[in-house]
C-alpha cells in the first residue's frame, strides 16, 4: 500500500482541509468498522469483546495493513483535536500525550508487519517513515529536542529517497511532506543550541507566508521569548532628538521586533504575504498603544500639568504614545500605498482582465486608498508634542502634496472614462501644480521623500495623458457631428410623429417597435356649461283670483255633496 498517499487523500477529503480533526477522527472510526466487517475481523460481538491481532500469517489482503494504519490515524487525529482544545483547557495536554503514544504504538506495529516478505520494499520504507514521523511528533511534544530531530531527520531522508526513485508526479507528495517537517527540524536544532537555525526559521516563515500546524504556535512563542530576553536590556528609545524611557515590557518587545518586521515586509515575495505581515505589525502596534494608554489613565491629572513652562514639552509617557501612534499611522500609509501600487499594475492589465471576464479595478478604488492616506497624514500633524516641530510639519506637508497629486490624477482618470474632457484637463493641471510645489520645496527633505512615489514620473505621465485627452476629445467631437446626420439619428419619437423624416431605425423590425404613444397623453377639452335660470325673476304669471274665489264659494256645500257622492 502507498501509506502517505492514502493518509493525505483521507485527510484532505474528510476535514483536515479546514482543520477539523474531530470530523477526520469520526471518518477513521467508520472506516475501521467497515474494514472489520468486510474482512470478518470483528472484535467479538455486542455482548463480549474478543481481542484480535493482525499477524503476518493473515497478510494475504493488504486491507489488514489498513486496519493498523487507520488505528494510528484515529489516535493521531484525536491528539491533534486535544491540542486545539488544550489552549483553553491545559489538563487535556496529558490526554494528548497519551493519544500520541497510542498512535506511535500502532505505527510500530505497522512497521513490524511490513517487515514480512509479502510486503514490497516501497511499503516497508513508507511504514518506516510514517513511524519516524509520529515518533518525532511525540518527542517534539515532550520537548525532547534531540530525539525529535533524529526521528524527523530519518523521516526526511526516507521521503527524499522515495522522491528521487519515482516520477515527478509521485514525488510531489513526498516533497510536500519534507517541506512540512523541515521547520520542525530547524526548531529542534535551535533548542539544542544552533543559533543559526533561528534565521532559517524566520526565512521559512517569510517564504510560506506564515507557519501552520504543529510549529506555528511554538515559533511565534519562540520569537516573543527571544525578543523578551533582549527587551530586558532595553531601557529607552530615541525619536526626533528626544530620548524617552520605556518601562512597559510589551512596548519594549514591540520596538525590538519593529526592524525585523519591516525587513520581512520588504523581503516578502508576494502581495498576500506582504498584506499579512502588515496586518500582524499593525495588530502588535495597537496592543502596544493600548498598554501605554492604560498607563496614561492613572496619570491623567499629572499629564494635564506636564507642560514645562519654558520648553513646552509633553510628558515622557505621552511622547511615547505619540511615537507609537506615529509608527501605526506610518505603517498604515505604507500598507495602503502598497495596495495602491498593486491596483495600478492591475489597471495597466485592464484589457486582458476584461477578456477573461473578471472584474477589473477602477480609478475610484485608488481614490479611496489615497483618501485614507491623506486622513492618516492629517492625524500625524495633530500628534501631541510635535505641533511646534516645524521640520516634521513641513515634511508631512510635502507628503500630503505628493498624495494629493496622485489622488487628483486618478480622479482625472475617472473623468476620462466618462468622457468629461474639460474636467479631466483641469484636474491634470492641478496635478502638475501639486507636483511642482513638491519639487520646489523638497530641497532639504530629499531623504525623507525617497520612499514616496516619484513626482517626476507623475509629471511625465500627466503630460502624455493631456495629449491623449486632447486627441480623444477632438475625435469624440467629430464622431458626435457624424452621428447627427438625419439618416442615422433617432430622436425617440414614435413612427406616427416622424413620417416626414427618413430614419434608419432597427427597432422597427424588432418586438419592441415604437409606433404611437400608448397610452395616449391627456389633452385639454371644453368643460360642460353650467346654466343658471335668471329669467324667473322677470316673468309675469297670469292672475289666479277667479279660481281661488270659485273654490271658496263651494266651501261647506261642496264638501257635503262630496261625502254623499253628489257631483255638481
Amino acid at each position: 500500500i502507498t501509506v502517505l498517499q492514502i493518509v493525505k487523500e483521507s485527510q484532505q477529503q474528510h476535514g483536515l482541509r479546514h482543520g477539523d480533526f474531530q470530523r477526520y477522527r469520526g471518518y477513521c472510526s467508520r472506516r475501521l468498522r467497515r474494514l472489520r466487517k468486510t474482512l470478518n475481523f470483528k472484535m467479538g460481538n455486542r455482548h463480549k469483546f474478543t481481542g484480535k491481532k493482525v499477524t503476518e500469517e493473515i497478510l494475504s489482503d493488504n486491507r489488514y495493513l489498513l486496519l493498523i494504519l487507520m488505528d494510528a490515524e484515529r489516535a493521531w487525529s484525536y491528539a491533534m483535536q486535544l491540542k486545539q482544545e488544550a489552549n483553553t483547557e491545559p489538563r487535556k495536554r496529558f490526554h494528548l500525550l497519551s493519544r500520541l503514544r497510542k498512535a506511535v504504538k500502532h505505527a510500530e506495529e505497522l512497521e513490524r508487519l511490513c517487515e514480512s516478505n509479502r510486503v514490497d520494499a516501497k511499503t516497508k520504507l513508507e511504514a518506516q517513515a510514517y513511524m519516524a514521523y509520529l515518533t518525532g511528533m511525540l518527542r517534539f511534544e515532550h520537548q525532547e529536542w534531540k530525539a525529535a530531530m533524529e526521528a524527523f531527520n530519518k523521516c526526511k531522508t526516507i521521503y527524499e529517497k522515495l522522491a528521487n526513485a519515482f516520477t515527478e508526479e509521485q514525488a510531489v507528495l513526498y516533497n510536500q511532506r519534507v517541506e512540512e517537517i523541515s521547520p520542525n527540524i530547524r526548531y529542534c536544532a535551535y533548542n539544542i543550541g544552533d543559533q543559526s537555525a533561528m534565521n532559517e526559521l524566520m526565512q521559512m516563515r517569510l517564504r510560506s507566508g506564515g507557519t501552520e500546524g504543529l510549529l506555528a504556535e511554538k515559533l511565534e512563542a519562540l520569537i516573543t521569548q527571544t525578543r523578551a530576553k533582549q527587551a530586558a536590556t532595553m531601557s529607552e528609545v530615541e525619536w526626533r532628538g528626544r530620548t524617552v524611557p520605556v518601562k512597559i515590557d510589551k512596548v519594549r518587545i514591540f520596538l525590538l521586533g519593529l526592524a525585523d518586521n519591516e525587513a520581512a515586509i520588504v523581503q516578502a515575495e508576494n502581495e498576500e504575504t506582504k498584506e499579512r505581515l502588515f496586518e500582524s505589525l499593525l495588530s502588535e502596534c495597537r496592543d502596544a498603544i493600548q498598554a501605554v494608554r492604560e498607563d496614561l489613565k492613572p496619570d491623567q491629572k499629572q499629564r494635564e500639568h506636564s507642560l514645562e513652562s519654558d520648553s513646552g514639552k509633553v510628558s515622557n509617557i505621552q511622547y511615547l504614545h505619540s511615537y507609537l501612534t506615529y509608527i501605526k499611522l506610518s505603517t498604515a500609509i505604507k500598507r495602503n500605498e502598497s495596495m495602491a501600487k498593486s491596483l495600478q499594475k492591475a489597471l495597466l492589465q485592464q484589457q486582458r482582465s476584461e477578456e477573461d471576464g473578471k472584474r477589473t479595478p477602477r480609478p475610484q478604488d485608488l481614490i479611496r486608498l489615497y483618501d485614507i492616506i491623506l486622513q492618516n497624514l492629517v492625524e500625524l500633524t495633530q500628534l501631541p508634542g510635535l505641533e511646534e516641530d516645524k521640520n516634521f510639519q513641513k515634511e508631512i506637508g510635502l507628503k500630503t502634496l505628493v498624495y494629493k497629486a496622485y489622488r487628483c490624477f486618478f480622479i482625472a482618470q475617472s473623468y476620462v472614462l466618462v468622457k468629461k474632457w474639460s474636467e479631466a484637463l483641469v484636474l491634470y493641471e492641478r496635478v502638475l501644480k501639486y507636483a511642482r510645489e513638491v519639487q520646489s520645496g523638497a530641497g532639504a527633505y530629499t531623504n525623507s521623500l525617497k520612499e514616496l512615489p516619484d513626482v517626476q514620473d507623475l509629471i511625465t505621465q500627466v503630460n502624455a495623458e493631456k495629449y491623449s485627452l486632447q486627441a480623444a476629445a477632438i475625435l469624440d467631437a467629430n464622431d458626435s457631428h457624424e452621428t447627427e446626420s438625419p439618416s442615422q439619428v433617432k430622436d425617440g419619437k414614435p413612427l406616427s410623429e416622424r413620417f416626414e423624416t427618413f430614419c434608419l431605425d432597427p427597432s422597427l423590425v424588432s418586438k419592441q417597435v415604437s409606433l404611437v404613444h400608448f397610452p395616449p397623453g391627456f389633452q385639454p377639452i371644453p368643460c360642460k356649461p353650467l346654466f343658471f335660470d335668471l329669467a324667473l325673476n322677470h316673468v309675469a304669471f297670469p292672475p289666479l283670483e277667479d279660481k281661488v274665489e270659485q273654490k271658496a264659494k263651494s266651501g261647506l256645500t261642496g264638501y257635503i255633496k262630496g261625502i254623499f257622492g253628489f257631483k255638481s
